[in-house]
């Protein structure tokens, strides 16, 4: 029989967990048990693999302390782990018992939090070990205190070795019709690999790394996709410029998905037309690209798109009505 104590607290000499779990060892080595304990906070780097190491195991203890609230980091870490890459099969016929004790308060909420967890994760709970710690030194020296630490260890051989069952729980019930792990379904190899590259912190700074280079090039690629889009409208207006005597305007058109509007500056038979601010404007018009894109192909005209509320602009509307004279459209020219 293999079991595996997983301790998620701090590993302060004064902690009363690892003077119960310590004595749980040597009563199940006694029983010929093979045990093997795992420090969290020593595994604090690499906890996403954590989970992958319950292959072999008949049983696990998860043991914390509560030093103030709830059942801390480490801990919880470790069942984000379960959750996120552990084997669902594996875990399903993993007994597991939980030992919490506590310096200050909620060692009973603690053992509830295990129980529930591990539960949701599909596994077995046994009967837990929960007390409440003031002086350590009188702990030890109760024989009473003892015996009971002794006893749970015994309880959990006996549970393991008889296969004990239990009777189906709500927690069951919740994951099986409303909890999901992740969108990805994976098998256990491909979660244990993802785990791996978790908690490989190089992996993941380099994957980061290469997001970031992938977004800048695809920024850089829309940029240029923009500037193509951008010469059109300057060589399509220029093309279609009709004089309008000494006429003297100027138009801004701010294009929805451009980040700089249109300035078309006309002063007789002379025209400008670059993207950029210029506060001397006669009109401002906002407008659409595809609408642009409709007057410009003599779908549509200027006029028409203002009365019907396609386009907004504020200013000279009589010069407004100019456009349509100005610039013919692309079946007229």
């Amino acid at each position: 029989m293999k079991i595996k104590i997983y301790y998620g607290g701090r590993g302060l000499l004064d902690d009363p967990t690892l003077y119960v779990i310590t004595r749980m060892e040597n009563v199940l080595r006694e029983l010929r048990v093979d045990v093997e304990r795992f420090n969290i906070y020593e595994h604090k780097n690499e906890i996403a693999t954590l989970p992958q190491t319950f292959k072999d195991a008949d049983g696990i203890i998860l043991a914390i302390t509560v030093e103030w609230l709830g059942i801390g980091g480490y801990m919880q870490q470790f069942l984000d782990a379960c959750w996120l890459y552990g084997d669902k099969n594996k875990i399903a016929t993993t007994y597991m018992q939980p030992i919490v004790m506590s310096t200050t308060y909620g060692e009973r909420e603690g053992e509830m939090t295990l129980c529930n967890a591990w539960e949701i994760l599909g596994g077995s709970p046994c009967p837990g070990l929960c007390g409440y710690v003031d002086d350590l030194a009188m702990f030890k020296m109760n024989e009473d205190y003892n015996l009971i630490i002794e006893k749970k260890a015994e309880s959990l051989y006996r549970t393991i070795s008889q296969k004990v069952k239990n009777l189906p729980t709500s927690n069951q019930a919740v994951k099986q019709t409303v909890l999901r792990t992740q969108s990805l379904s994976l098998t256990p190899q491909e979660s244990e690999q993802l785990s791996k590259y978790v908690s490989d912190d190089t992996y993941v700074k380099k994957q980061k790394e290469d997001i970031e280079e992938l977004a800048s090039m695809y920024k850089d690629l829309l940029g240029h996709r923009e500037e193509k889009n951008i010469e059109p409208y300057k060589n399509d207006l220029l093309a279609r410029f009709r004089p309008q005597g000494s006429l003297k305007v100027a138009y801004s058109f701010i294009i929805e998905g451009f980040k700089k509007p249109l300035y078309v500056g006309i002063s007789g038979a002379n025209i400008e037309v670059y993207y950029g601010e210029n506060e001397s404007v006669d009109v401002v018009i906002k407008i659409r690209q595809e609408m642009f894109d409709d007057i410009l192909a003599g779908r549509l005209t200027f006029q028409r798109a203002f009365m019907t509320g396609s386009i907004t602009a504020k200013g000279n509307f009589k010069i407004l009505r100019l456009l349509d004279e100005i610039f013919l459209s692309e079946q007229l020219v």
